[in-house]
């Protein structure tokens, strides 16, 4: 008898799959429908040529973008070293004016320039070679205050911005060298590190703009004058919120490194007459502020921005 091999249909065995909850399954979610961009739209050309502007600044700033920390941080002191060297270099005139117009005593007098000197030098030195920049901070922070009621400028307005803006540089330094705090206290609430490096960054770069504030406000107008004030305000809007910060912020400093050439030449003035110190101080303070505006095109606006929440939706 003839032996028949007889096939039986078995059902399919579904293949091993060593993915089961399929989080390596390929398929695209479906996501919302866009319509497509109109070519004609007069936004959709603004977005495109802000990119490709933000791109040529990211092109023209990479080689100098690893040494961008250390400019910023040496410009934000300088008007801190000039100011220890102005006070050590005059020191009679110094000591003079106090007594005489603020009615220093004479001991109050040595120990408030004395105390300036120190704490600017020793300051400026930690910022540059980036050691105890919390202290230091702090230190130029009380200097720029106790220059204010000391010499009698708190309530002038120019002076005022030009301080602010100073600040604002002083906390770009502060949040770009932030660390974690080793030491927690049990029980208490505390913000994480980035929390707080973007409150300080957010109040960096809304007082960096008061500068040019100050600049609209005085002078005399002209047409140039209220182009070049209108632009500016409008880069400085856009610092502040954070739209394009660090492209707008490139370019205060390109608007400001000119301005400060051809408006504080004090280089050009006498070495006898009144107005070079005053034309000096406004130089430097100016200095300070671009290197403020150097570490934002370096660190980004932070957190707290529009760029940053454009990521995010």
């Amino acid at each position: 008898m003839s032996t028949q091999r007889i096939n039986i249909a078995r059902p399919a065995q579904p293949a091993f799959n060593n993915d089961p909850h399929g989080f390596g399954n390929a398929r695209p979610m479906p996501q919302a429908y866009r319509a497509p961009a109109n070519p004609d739209d007069p936004l959709a050309k603004l977005r495109a040529i802000a990119g490709q502007v933000e791109d040529q600044v990211e092109i023209i700033s990479q080689p100098l973008k690893p040494h961008l920390p250390a400019i910023g941080r040496f410009l934000i002191v300088v008007t801190f070293l000039e100011d220890a060297l102005r006070i050590m270099t005059q020191w009679g005139d110094q000591v003079w004016y106090l007594q005489k117009h603020r009615s220093f005593p004479w001991g109050i007098s040595h120990l408030f320039l004395l105390f300036n000197i120190v704490v600017m030098l020793a300051g400026s030195g930690a910022v540059i070679s980036k050691r105890y920049t919390e202290y230091a901070v702090a230190g130029l922070l009380s200097v720029v205050i106790i220059q204010g009621f000391g010499y009698g400028l708190i309530f002038d307005l120019t002076f005022f911005l030009r301080n602010l803006s100073v600040i604002g540089g002083l906390l770009m330094v502060f949040s770009d060298s932030m660390v974690r705090n080793k030491a927690r206290f049990a029980g208490l609430p505390t913000l994480s590190e980035n929390d707080r490096r973007k409150y300080f960054q957010l109040a960096g770069r809304v007082l960096l703009i008061f500068l040019f504030v100050g600049f609209i406000l005085q002078g005399e107008w002209s047409i140039s004058r209220v182009f070049v004030s209108i632009v500016g305000l409008a880069a400085c809007i856009m610092v502040a919120i954070g739209f394009k910060a660090k492209w707008s912020a490139a370019f205060l400093v390109l608007l400001l490194s000119v301005f400060n050439v051809f408006v504080n030449n004090w280089w050009a003035v006498h070495s006898a007459h009144p107005q070079r110190d005053f034309l000096k101080y406004d130089f430097f303070q100016t200095l300070s502020i671009v290197g403020g505006l150097l570490l934002l095109v370096n660190m980004g606006p932070g957190g707290l921005s529009v760029d940053e929440k454009k990521k995010i939706y």
